[in-house]
């Protein structure tokens, strides 16, 4: 996108987000008249098209209830018994943050709504940030995972494996990207990772911005640098890649970058030869102006450390998107993660959205009965509110419940604005009550505040409910770091008891009432040492999941991931006492 052309995307906003209700029933209608003669539609409106009739007759579902018929087509039937137009092929949802890998369907047309929302997500940044395209280029660590074929020799692939296989993109990749075709495609994800970041060291004066899809990816990126700044010092100096990358791939491609360069070498050691990386972003690529990445959501418990590793740097989340549909994009690039709302566009899907009950203090089964609630339009919800999010799509999905909480926080024009607030359902849980992800995520913000003062940083966390013994309990684990040197000096004892004693303080009440009667036993932190989540995620991606889409599960229900873990433990530690 044109440096001058973002104005057009910013007056497309606002006239978007003006005429709201109105471009939505003319999506609404668009996408029945389309579809309505699909066996899916004709079974609740008999080829009828009108907005209330969809709403009085076609139900709210669940991948599940379209499971069916999704995999009807992947196994050879015509599209149409779900979607009109013909169905090309299949994203492929991560699986790391709810459950099984799902399929969504792709359409002919869906490209061109890609196209339209890349270019709005572009230019709030484009205003604050200038067109990086045309001054430098992004470094940012992408990965591909395997394509599937179907029975009906559809393909299957994630959301970055389709966008990274475009011809257009390929096209674009040498002048706008740090990283070569061959590293992205890499099987390996390690010796991807490596090449990736070696070769935006040597291309350290033409970075302009730094990213990957998610907050986790990024962190990883860095931390493996930390740990292999080193060899990568000695590859620049030889101008040759490390014998321990095999891929021919990756090797061919650091064969047409590198040579050897003994100054650069010197001045990347003299940068991360320090006692402390805080800040180390800006200083190996001075000309960066923002790290890009989802920050909101789960990605939220990794803002802290990455703040540490880019600090003076900003954090932008541009968008929010998922497998199933693009729905909004960040109008203030520039605002705290903690803070991000965005702006879900009438133009990319039709938009309603379950009401759930608002008190954050209720229980996430308090707040999840909502079967008896009738779905709102995206103008008619409140201020201050919770909803669960559903989509209809022109690619077959009707009333689609994507598993996302939001509240609503304000309002561009008539276009709603959302704060990202948890994935519905996932929780832990060990009897009767339900601790959210939301939930949890505010207990451990109160408790890793112990740590500060200290000069440690909670790096990652996860969760399970230990049900092995009567009563159960929940189980936390926490792995940490030093603001200043590689290694993490033991904790001191009390003050992860009183980090334990603070977490059950922070949470729900119904979790301290089950906790007092003794229905559910005291809250433990198991500390596991350095690099214990990154064989976590490996695990996850040796199973299928890219680097570029893995979220790290909240609450772990897999045996072989908490054998991972539980492997890894250097500290238990319990609460003392029932929370007041």
């Amino acid at each position: 996108m044109e440096s001058n052309g973002y104005e057009g995307g910013l007056k497309m906003i606002e006239e978007l987000t003006t005429n709201a209700e109105q471009i939505q029933d003319e999506l609404l209608r668009e996408i029945l008249s389309r579809n309505a003669g699909t066996d899916y539609l004709r079974r609740f409106l008999h080829g009828q098209t009108d907005k209330q009739l969809f709403k009085k007759n076609v139900p709210v579902v669940t991948y599940e209830d379209l499971k069916p018929y999704i995999d009807r087509i992947a196994n050879g039937e015509r599209s149409d018994i779900l979607v009109a137009e013909s169905i090309t092929g299949f994203f492929m949802s991560s699986g790391t943050s709810g459950g099984q890998p799902k399929l969504i369907p792709i359409t002919a047309g869906g490209g061109t709504t890609g196209e339209i929302f890349h270019t709005l997500s572009e230019s709030p940044v484009i205003k604050h940030f200038g067109d990086v395209n045309q001054v430098g280029k992004r470094m940012e660590l992408m990965f591909t995972r395997p394509v599937i074929e179907t029975p009906s020799g559809l393909r299957a692939a994630s959301v970055t494996t389709t966008i990274y296989s475009d011809s257009g993109f390929r096209t674009i990749l040498p002048k706008l990207y740090t990283s070569h075709v061959e590293t992205i495609f890499c099987p390996e994800p390690e010796q991807s990772l490596y090449c990736q970041l070696l070769f935006g060291l040597i291309q350290r004066d033409e970075v302009v911005m730094l990213g990957s899809l998610f907050a986790s990816t990024v962190l990883r990126g860095l931390k493996h640098l930390e740990s292999h700044w080193q060899e990568m010092c000695s590859d620049i100096k030889a101008g040759q890649i490390s014998h321990r990358i095999t891929d021919l791939g990756c090797r061919n491609a650091a064969a047409s970058i590198m040579k050897p360069n003994p100054q650069l070498a010197d001045l990347i050691e003299s940068i991360c030869n320090c006692k402390s990386w805080e800040g180390i972003v800006r200083k190996l690529w001075p000309k960066a102006r923002y790290v890009g990445c989802v920050c909101t959501g789960v990605m939220r418990q990794y803002t802290a450390e990455l703040e540490f590793y880019c600090r003076g740097l900003p954090l932008v989340s541009t968008s929010y998107a998922c497998s199933e549909a693009t729905c909004g994009i960040n109008l203030e690039p520039l605002c705290k993660p903690s803070d991000v709302s965005y702006t879900l566009l009438p133009n990319l899907a039709y938009f309603e959205f379950l009401p759930l009950k608002n008190d954050p203090a209720e229980s996430i089964e308090m707040r999840s009965n909502s079967e008896d609630i009738e779905p709102v339009d995206l103008v008619h919800v409140k201020l201050g509110h919770r909803y669960e999010l559903l989509v209809t799509t022109c690619a077959g999905l009707y009333r689609y419940k994507v598993g996302d909480v939001l509240m609503v926080t304000g309002f561009h024009n008539n276009a709603p604005q959302f704060q990202f607030v948890e994935r519905k359902n996932v929780a832990i849980s060990v009897d009767q009550e339900k601790t959210s992800e939301a939930d949890l995520f505010k207990a451990v913000t109160e408790a890793k505040a112990l740590l500060d003062p200290l000069g440690f940083i909670l790096t990652e966390y996860t969760s399970y409910a230990d049900t092995s013994s009567t009563p159960g309990h929940y189980v936390l684990f926490w792995e940490l770091k030093e603001k200043e040197g590689n290694d993490c000096k033991e904790v001191d004892p009390k003050v992860m008891i009183e980090c334990c004693s603070r977490m059950e303080e922070s949470l729900q009440y119904t979790y301290k009432v089950y906790r007092k009667k003794n229905i559910i036993a005291a809250l433990e932190i198991r500390v596991v040492e350095q690099g214990s989540f990154e064989a976590l995620m490996d695990y996850y991606v040796s199973k299928g999941a890219s680097l570029s889409q893995y979220k790290r599960p909240s609450c772990i229900t897999s045996k072989e991931a908490l054998k991972i873990l539980d492997s890894r433990v250097i500290g238990k530690f319990f609460s003392p006492k029932s929370p007041v």
